[in-house]
Parts: C-alpha cells; sequence; structure tokens
C-alpha cells in the first residue's frame, strides 16, 4: 500500500491499529529537504522570523542568537511538556505519530528529514511516547501532548514498549535509535498541530461507521421481535424526503430484514396502527448521523492532507508566513456535531430497549422473563442504557462553544477541539455498550417467535446465541454485555449479518485489521 499526499482514514487503520509499517517516499524526503533548505538560509542572516530565532508566544519579539538557537528548541520542548492525567491510549499515540509526521512530510515545515524518521521509527517499533490526554486547547494546535511526543525524540520522558514504561532513552539505545538534537525550528515544527485531536477522530469517526451499521441492525432485530412494520422503511416512503443519510440507512434495514418470515404474519388484523417513532423513524434518525459522519469524513480527508504548522514554509519562494493552520476549530466544530450524532443513536436504542421489555408495548413477557416476580428478568439492563445514553447528554454538550485565552491574551480564541475529541471517544464506547444492551434484549425477544426474522437479522440472531444463552432464570449480565460489545465494535457480528445477505462467507478477519501487514510510503 502506497500512501499518496492525501492520507485516507482505511491507510490510517491500516497502519494504527493493523501494524503496517510506514517509510518515506524519495520525493517526500526531497520536499522535506528544500524546506530544510530555506530555514537554513534564514538562520544564516540577520532577520528575525518567529520560532526560528525568537521567542514564543508573547515573547515573539525578543530575538535569540544563533549559538543559542538548539537551546531555544531544546527549551521548547521540555517547558510545554507539562500535560497532566492519564496517558492516551497507545493508539491514539500510534495515531499521533503518524498524523505529525505526514504534515512533515508535506514540505512547508521545515524539519529535518531525520526528526521525520525517528517519528516513523518509534511508530513501526510499537514503541509509543507516554502522552497525558489533558493540557492542550486546541488552539496553537495540542501544544502539551505533542510536546511530550516530541520529549521522546530528544531523549526525555517515556516511552510504552514491550508492555513496559521505561525512560525513552533507554528504549532508544535498545531499538539502536539516537536521539535527536533539535535544531532552527524543529521544536516547533513538532508541537504546531492538530494530531491529538485528529488521531482521536479518526479512529472515533472509523468506529462510529462499524456503530452506525449495527445500529441499524440493532433496529432491524427490535422490529422483528416486536412484529413491526417494514413499511416506513420503504425506498418510496423514505424518497419523499431523500436525504442521503436516511436513504441508505432504509436501504440496509431493508437487506437486514429481507425474507422475514415474521412480518407477513402481522400485516392483517393485528390492530396495531402505527409503531413508536423509535422504531418507524429509524431511517430518519439514524439517517441523521449517517449525514455528520459523511461530513466528518469530508473534513478529515481536508485535515489528513493540510499543514498544521506555524510558521509556514514557501520552498518555491522562499517566503516563510505566520498564519492559523495550526488552530484546531475545522475539526472541534466537527467532533460536536458528531458527538451529538453519535449519542443520538445511543439514546434512540435505550427507547427501543424499553419498547421490548415494557408488556405495555411489547406484547412480550415482562422484562422479557419468563419467570417473573421471581427472576427480573432484563429490568436493569434498560437502566444501565438509561443512565450511559444520560451521559451522552453531558458528553455532548459542545466543547467548541467555549473560550479561554491563553499566552498573556497573543492566543486570544481557542478551539478546545481536543477536550471534544476524548467526549466523543467516550461517547462511541457508550453508544457500544448501549447498542450490546438492546442486540441482548432483541435476541431474547425473538426467542419468543415461532418464525425467521430477515435473513441478515436472523444469521446475527443465530450467532448471538452462540455465545449468548437464552434466559430462563436470572444470571449475571455483564459478561454478556461486554462480549457482544467486543463482537459488535470489530465489525464481526455486522459482517455476518451482511454475508448472509450477500450469500458470501463471513471474513475471517475482524474489520479492524483492514489489510495485511506491509510498508506504506509517502509520495
Amino acid at each position: 500500500m502506497i500512501i499518496n499526499r492525501n492520507l485516507t482514514l482505511p491507510q490510517f487503520i491500516a497502519v494504527v491499529r493493523g501494524g503496517e509499517t510506514v517509510q518515506l517516499s524519495e520525493a517526500a524526503r526531497s520536499r522535506i529537504q528544500t524546506a530544510r533548505e530555506v530555514i537554513e538560509k534564514i538562520v544564516e542572516g540577520d532577520a528575525a522570523l518567529y520560532g526560528v530565532n525568537t521567542g514564543f508566544g508573547k515573547f515573539e519579539n525578543v530575538q535569540v542568537s544563533r549559538s543559542e538557537l538548539e537551546q531555544l528548541q531544546h527549551n521548547l520542548i521540555v517547558s510545554h511538556s507539562i500535560g497532566l492525567g492519564k496517558p492516551l491510549p497507545r493508539e491514539v499515540v500510534r495515531g499521533m505519530l503518524l498524523l505529525r509526521a505526514q504534515s512533515l512530510a508535506l514540505g512547508h515545515s521545515g524539519a529535518r528529514v531525520e526528526v521525520v524518521e525517528l517519528l516513523l521509527a518509534l511508530l513501526n517499533a510499537d514503541a509509543c511516547p507516554v502522552i497525558p490526554e489533558q493540557g492542550s486547547v486546541g488552539a496553537s494546535g495540542d501544544l502539551a501532548p505533542l510536546a511530550h511526543l516530541a520529549l521522546s525524540l530528544i531523549g526525555l520522558g517515556e516511552l510504552d514498549y514491550g508492555g513496559q514504561v521505561r525512560p525513552s532513552a533507554e528504549v532508544l539505545t535498545e531499538l539502536g535509535l539516537q536521539p535527536v538534537t533539535l535544531q532552527a525550528k524543529e521544536g516547533l515544527a513538532l508541537i504546531n498541530g492538530t494530531q491529538q485531536m485528529g488521531s482521536l477522530l479518526a479512529l472515533a469517526l472509523h468506529d462510529a461507521k462499524v456503530l452506525l451499521s449495527t445500529a441499524n441492525l440493532a433496529a432491524a432485530m427490535t422490529v422483528e421481535a416486536k412484529y413491526g412494520s417494514h413499511r416506513p422503511f420503504g425506498e418510496d416512503v423514505v424518497g419523499l424526503r431523500p436525504h442521503p443519510g436516511a436513504l441508505a440507512v432504509a436501504a440496509e434495514l431493508r437487506e437486514f430484514l429481507q425474507g422475514s418470515e415474521i412480518a407477513p404474519s402481522h400485516l392483517v388484523g393485528d390492530g396495531k396502527v402505527q409503531d413508536a417513532y423509535s422504531l418507524r423513524a429509524v431511517p430518519q434518525v439514524h439517517g441523521a448521523t449517517a449525514d455528520a459522519i459523511a461530513q466528518a469524513e469530508r473534513v478529515l480527508e481536508v485535515e489528513f492532507a493540510s499543514v498544521t504548522d506555524n510558521p509556514l514554509i514557501f520552498p518555491e519562494t522562499g517566503e516563510v508566513v505566520s498564519g492559523g493552520n495550526f488552530h484546531g476549530q475545522p475539526l472541534a466544530v466537527t467532533i460536536d456535531a458528531l458527538k451529538v450524532a453519535i449519542a443520538e443513536l445511543g439514546s434512540i436504542s435505550e427507547r427501543r430497549t424499553e419498547q421490548l421489555l415494557n408488556p405495555a408495548l411489547s406484547g412480550l413477557p415482562a422484562f422479557l422473563t419468563p419467570k417473573g416476580g421471581l427472576n427480573s428478568g432484563f429490568m436493569i439492563a434498560q437502566y444501565t442504557s438509561a443512565a450511559l445514553a444520560s451521559e451522552n447528554k453531558v458528553l455532548a454538550h459542545p466543547a467548541s462553544v467555549d473560550s479561554i485565552p491563553t499566552s498573556a491574551n497573543q492566543e486570544d480564541h481557542v478551539s478546545m477541539g481536543a477536550h471534544g475529541a476524548r467526549q466523543l471517544r467516550s461517547i462511541v464506547e457508550n453508544v457500544q455498550n448501549i447498542l450490546a444492551i438492546e442486540l441482548m434484549c432483541a435476541a431474547q425477544g425473538l426467542d419468543f417467535q415461532k418464525l425467521k426474522a430477515g435473513r441478515g437479522v436472523q444469521a446475527a440472531y443465530e450467532y448471538l446465541r452462540t455465545f449468548v444463552a437464552h434466559l430462563e432464570d436470572d444470571r449475571y449480565f455483564r459478561p454478556d454485555v461486554l462480549r457482544i460489545r467486543d463482537e459488535l465494535a470489530t465489525g464481526k457480528l455486522l459482517r455476518i449479518a451482511k454475508a448472509e445477505h450477500s450469500g458470501a462467507a463471513a471474513p475471517a478477519k475482524v474489520q479492524q485489521s483492514e489489510s495485511d501487514k506491509g510498508t506504506t510510503s509517502w509520495h
């Protein structure tokens, strides 16, 4: 696989989760070197240039002598490495290494080739800098988190390698790597950027795409368990309000429900006029999420191909320009919209679970237990689902509407994109659990049906029953929910349902392993 200037989300996942190795192409090396030559010419002159031979932020007007430029960059990294909180997950850090190297490889930052190669060497060795999750306000990029990333390049800080957290210098020596001494502009080039929020968004977006289709599957299973109508999902019905997401969701619902024996059994004489919104409005509600995901993909595609450094170097003219490409607002606003959209998948799923458990609504045994009273059945499963859905309402509050000035009001508007991105990751995890609960309850509901569900639903139901048993008497539910969560998070449950519809055998590998390990080159 070859990565060109435009890194894609599947390529990102193949490297970050699939372990594919990455290397610089000759074209990328040439771009990096050409930009570096511009910086070296500036260093030889007397002109003051921000970040090259001046202080940073409010110290922009303080010029630094040529003999102190290396110390200037060293001081920048150590002084900015003041993140706090838990370490970021390893996959997030791997994404940050990849995205930081990718941005520098576009040739408008001025770092040397050896700096970019060291980033990639850590990534390929799966040696992850320990980066605290708190500290970014998302304005001059993710300064504190990226400073912790850069800290490992100069032999300071810690690396998580081989299951142990050890001093960076020790791990670099074991890997046969030398720390770099940062030269003019290089420290700034490493920490000006949106790579923390970008990595978090990319991972959450990949998972959200799986989550959306799984939510469609869960909804289809609940429809079948509740004798719900398929008619609201008709192409002619949804086509009268043809938002792209709604059309796509309705089409997927029809796929999962195709061949149902349950639906024809209650078309006449069941006394039901229409289903609750949480069933018949699935194309419209899930479809709005689908449209938000599509918009986030467009934003991320641009971000992956962007230079988020400051100042920017234009090798063709030798011009160096201070701009605002590091500001996280394009990501922050997108992340906040996606938070709301994903949270809504959980909100409507919790309502469908209530539809299954409440005998006044379901026509099924109360709380889906055949021995109510002695047993509580799935009563508290809905409590947990409701708790997670309510937590998501807090997490979905937009972070990007907040701003707090920093650097003596030099940086007077900030994006808070990293806050939103961390919240988005939590929302995705909560919705995975909410959907796992719905699937567990919907499978129990199908146990009371004597006819087969639509082929996609039936395949998913039968697979669930291979590791989650029908409930006769109350039992410990947490392991069941976690197992279903894992199966849906990897996409395996979804692939089984889709394979049944297509008539193809389900792939053996989970979705996150999208490619065999190999080498990625930048051109």
